[in-house]
């Protein structure tokens, strides 16, 4: 079979409701070279049969538990290898008109990400362009809040300037909501790291690349709707990207780093937890090592006890089943940090 010039690749877990508009934006993208993979992180709901019903050229690819965002990508690159790119995606995430295209045609050398300008549902800008996490900017984010730190770059990880975009510019990383990844910079990188089950394996993948001298860069004029928010409002998601911003810092400072680090996240989430917030809480708990607070699904992955594999490991791509469409021959328009856990 002829390998797609680009692999779409969307991790589904009971993502019934968003499946409409995503369905809806990914068919005027694809066109007959491309190919999309849903991946099923062992949704309880009708994910499938709206994904079936909605795209019905689609592979499906099931691993039987829930994997986590990762390791499913990982599988999706190994098993439906682009030649040109890997556009990883939410699924409450829908491209506007022109989107992929744009994000294909700023790929030049030296850029390994594509990203593009994210807006809320109802067009307003979202801030999705990071600084790389130091310790100075952990505790200015303590101090301050995300928003009111990232005014000063050196203070704070949220790029929030509206001027900044504006235009094509190079950042440290973006959040994950859609991403377009060479295949190069996928095969260097060597793929997500899966010990992070959900949230900062876009940043340790984007400094990762960023090291071996791939860039990632914001394309201000391919525009994605993006819902999110999961994290902000469910307390165990909260505690494990909080306790993941440590794990990606500690992969590249060291422990003790890490430690000033976690302290200076601890801090912040103290205050805010003496307000009330459930969040906050949960994120105290999950840095004073209490893995109770975490998702279920994440502690019964081995959360906390793997290793990462990338995408030349074995792991899930042992044991997933694919379940191509019955519309498979068919072509793509149809004519043939979701949460997942």
């Amino acid at each position: 079979m002829t390998a797609p010039d680009v692999t779409a690749v969307v991790v589904t877990h009971n993502s019934s409701r968003a499946i409409d508009a995503f369905a809806a934006g990914m068919r005027t993208e694809l066109d007959d070279h491309d190919a999309l993979v849903v991946v099923d992180n062992a949704s309880t709901d009708d994910t499938l049969d709206r994904v079936r019903a909605l795209l019905p050229s689609a592979r499906v690819l099931e691993p039987g538990h829930n994997v986590g965002y990762g390791a499913a990508v990982n599988l999706v690159f190994a098993a439906v290898r682009p030649r040109e790119a890997l556009l990883v995606t939410n699924p409450d995430a829908r491209l506007h008109p022109g989107a992929l295209g744009r994000l294909r045609a700023a790929i030049r050398p030296g850029v390994g990400i594509t990203v593009p300008r994210l807006v809320d549902p109802d067009g307003t800008l979202a801030w999705s362009l990071r600084r790389e996490p130091t310790l100075l900017r952990a505790a200015g984010e303590a101090a301050l809040g995300g928003l009111r730190a990232g005014r000063v770059a050196a203070l704070g990880e949220i790029v929030c300037d509206p001027a900044e975009y504006d235009q094509t510019r190079a950042t440290d990383w973006a959040t994950g909501a859609a991403w377009l990844v060479t295949t190069r910079c996928f095969d260097a990188v060597g793929g997500f790291a899966e010990e992070y089950f959900l949230y900062s394996e876009e940043t340790d993948f984007a400094l990762r690349a960023r090291d071996l001298g791939f860039a990632t860069s914001y394309v201000p004029d391919a525009v994605v709707s993006h819902e999110g928010g999961a994290s902000n409002v469910d307390p165990a998601l909260f505690a494990l990207l909080t306790r993941n911003r440590v794990r990606c810092y500690r992969r590249r400072h060291g422990a003790a780093a890490s430690l000033a680090f976690r302290t200076a996240l601890l801090a912040g989430e103290l205050a805010r937890a003496g307000s009330g917030r459930a969040t906050s809480r949960a994120a105290v708990r999950a840095l004073l090592g209490d893995e109770r607070v975490l998702p279920r699904a994440a502690l019964a992955n081995g959360y906390g006890t793997r290793r990462s594999t990338g995408h030349r490991g074995g792991g899930a791509s042992d044991t997933v089943r694919s379940r191509p469409s019955r519309h498979e021959g068919r072509d793509s328009r149809g004519r043939s940090r979701e949460p997942v856990g």
